[in-house]
């Protein structure tokens, strides 16, 4: 099955037994001095264990003093990180697969205080928009000491048996700030003409080869469109056609594959996608780049599915298929798809809570999570051999109320433990609240989850029983070892706040399944949480006109930036009214009543509709009365605390782990 896919292919000197790459993603697990640590090596071997023919670390600093982008970033800057290194490496090449290690520097995209400097090194003095550093323009002679790290630095992963060394020139790094017309302003030999901007890169695969062989593989990540128009600068920075002019000359230079990318830090969600790109947005960079090339060309797209990774192959519009999130989502994506198991994949939905966790991980000391995969970065204590090696149920049921994302994953955990698993779903299906997170515009891939979690139920034989309530009489006649609950949340309508029983008040819910459509009204939707944003851009979608009220400072408190441009992004055409500073006081039939939180002004404003979205309780009403019958009685996902999808997937599969 996908015989593209699974085919081996040539790089350079090197071969690759399939054409899967995990690409770079920084995950924080190393040891605070840039060591590759035990956390590291188990997570990368799993990806080749998994199926991937070729492994990509996070990148690595060449100046691990000067040059990092956080405190958990393996490093190659000096010949005591071998060791290590050379551990990761065999630790891939165990299970047959490839391991190239990129190396890069932040350049004006780094933090100048976390580095210890005042400002950040880069082609010219261009501040990054994004991070807003002091940056100043390279010397000559700080160029020269540059390419000379980067050299040191793949001399050494190929010492420590790294097959390849990638060098990061994509999303706004220092190799991208010389190559763009965007960040590079010089006027000497390094700036102005694509052949100058390309000066920098040139030298430093031209050092590559004289310190580690002329036959020693270099791969270039390039990001060939950095997407500007994003952010209103349409004709600024890299655009397509001369990405694949720099490709180009990179095979001139001698590289052995290219990767091929697009984006930079001010356009970031061209570069890591919230859910709102669909798979495939962006092929047309690697396909532009492979009709121009005869390297390999490796393409990062979205890519979730094996069926549409094999077309791209087939359709000759790229030659290997790239992804970090979908590979931290599932290690075995590689070893599923080869043996038929599609439904059993467990797809990246594009939640970026790896990236917010990354975002934050110098403040929180935390190592990366996937909000979908538990596993991830836990391979040692909780990944497949773990679970495995606790096949210890014997039989002894265990009983799980809910279905939701939680509730699902405890049961298949429990199940795969050896328990017998019984899960009641009050209602006719599983999902939960994903079910209603999944009707708002481009959240579909919410379902992949539960679809690939009920393929589970039926593999490892949970017994479902839907459309029920079990009564403590029914858990009797089970005789439970242990009961864990998962009932899920529901919509908080404060009694201070008058008028929200009218009848033309309504909750998110009860709009997102269907319940009360409304079309071509005026609404007032009152929380601009993520669940309130979605909402008023479904009742948008349906023809309805929009304004959001908010009682902090800004529109969507505490939602990611990423996720929070990429839904305003889509919201902004319908020309939404937007109160932030709006504490609702009550609702008299069409009139709404806010205080101003700036200024203790009260004011009115008339709606057809209202939205109240003022967040969720836990569904908990079984808990005091099980609990007193049953000793083994836990309480996970939103039962527990109602929260966002990661902490309902991580208590439902640690809780059932931890039997």
């Amino acid at each position: 099955m996908y015989d593209m896919l699974f085919s081996p292919i040539r790089i350079g000197s090197i071969t690759s037994p399939n054409r899967l790459v995990m690409t770079a993603m920084g995950n924080h697990m190393a040891a605070p001095d840039g060591e590759a640590s035990d956390i590291d090596i188990a997570f990368y071997a799993e990806r080749a264990k998994g199926g991937v023919g070729l492994v990509i670390t996070e990148c690595l600093t060449i100046d691990h003093e000067h040059g990092k982008g956080n405190f958990g970033q393996m490093s190659a800057d000096n010949d005591r990180f071998i060791p290590g290194l050379t551990r990761l490496a065999d630790a891939v090449h165990a299970h047959g697969s490839l391991i190239v290690g990129q190396i890069y520097h932040p350049g004006r995209q780094g933090i100048a205080e976390m580095n210890g400097l005042e400002s950040m090194p880069s082609a010219s003095a261009t501040e990054c928009q994004a991070v807003h550093q002091p940056t100043h323009e390279m010397s000559t002679s700080e160029i020269d000491e540059m390419v000379a790290r980067f050299a040191a630095a793949a001399r050494r992963l190929k010492d420590a048996g790294f097959d390849a060394v990638e060098l990061h020139g994509a999303h706004g790094y220092l190799i991208n700030q010389f190559l763009s017309p965007y960040t590079n302003k010089r006027t000497d030999e390094y700036g102005g003409t694509l052949e100058n901007r390309m000066r920098f890169l040139a030298e430093i695969i031209a050092a590559i080869k004289v310190s580690c062989g002329a036959d020693y593989p270099i791969l270039v990540r390039l990001s060939v469109d950095e997407h500007l128009d994003y952010v209103g600068l349409p004709q600024e920075g890299i655009h397509l056609p001369e990405g694949v002019q720099m490709s180009v000359r990179c095979e001139e230079l001698g590289i052995a594959a290219l990767d091929i990318s697009s984006g930079i830090y001010e356009t970031m969600n061209t570069a890591w996608e919230p859910v709102g790109f669909d798979e495939g947005w962006k092929i047309d960079g690697p396909a532009a780049v492979k009709a121009a090339v005869t390297i390999p060309v490796i393409a990062v797209a979205v890519i979730r599915n094996p069926s549409y990774a094999e077309s791209v192959l087939v359709e000759g519009k790229a030659d290997m298929i790239g992804s970090a999130r979908q590979f931290f989502a599932d290690a075995y994506w590689g070893a599923k798809a080869r043996q038929g198991r599609d439904d059993e994949i467990r797809r990246c939905i594009s939640c970026l809570h790896c990236m917010e966790m990354l975002f934050e991980a110098d403040m929180t000391g935390a190592t990366v999570g996937c909000a979908i995969n538990y596993q991830a970065g836990r391979e040692e204590a909780f990944g497949e051999e773990a679970l495995q090696a606790r096949a210890d149920g014997a039989g002894r049921t265990v009983v799980v109320i809910g279905a939701g994302p939680s509730g699902l994953e405890a049961a298949i955990v429990a199940a795969r433990r050896g328990f017998r698993t019984v899960l009641f779903e009050r209602n006719e299906k599983p999902g939960g609240q994903v079910l209603l997170a999944s009707v708002p515009p481009k959240k579909e891939k919410m379902l992949w989850l539960i679809e690939q979690q009920a393929a589970l139920l039926d593999k490892y034989g949970v017994e479902t029983r839907y459309d029920s309530t079990p009564t403590l009489e029914d858990l009797k006649a089970l005789d439970p070892w242990a009961v864990i609950i998962a009932q899920g949340s529901r919509p908080i309508l404060p009694r201070s706040i008058e008028g929200l029983d009218g009848k033309n008040v309504y909750t998110p819910p009860q709009i997102l399944t269907g319940e009360v459509v409304l079309e071509n009204r005026n609404v007032g939707v009152i929380g601009s949480g993520m669940t309130g944003i979605e909402t008023a851009e479904y009742l948008a979608s349906q023809g309805n006109r929009i304004t959001l009220f908010e009682m902090v400072d800004e529109i969507g408190p505490g939602l990611f930036m990423q996720n929070l441009q990429d839904i305003m992004t889509r919201l902004a055409p319908h020309n939404p009214g937007l109160y932030p500073r709006h504490k609702l006081v009550r609702l008299e039939g069409n009139t709404a009543v806010f205080e101003k939180t700036d200024t203790g002004e009260i004011v009115e404003y008339h709606f057809d509709d209202f939205v109240v979205s003022l967040g969720v309780a836990s569904n908990n009403a079984l808990v005091e009365e099980i609990s007193a019958t049953w000793e083994r009685t836990y309480v996970v996902g939103d039962a527990l605390k109602s929260g966002r999808l990661e902490p309902a997937i991580s208590s439902g599969y640690k809780t059932a782990f931890e039997l």
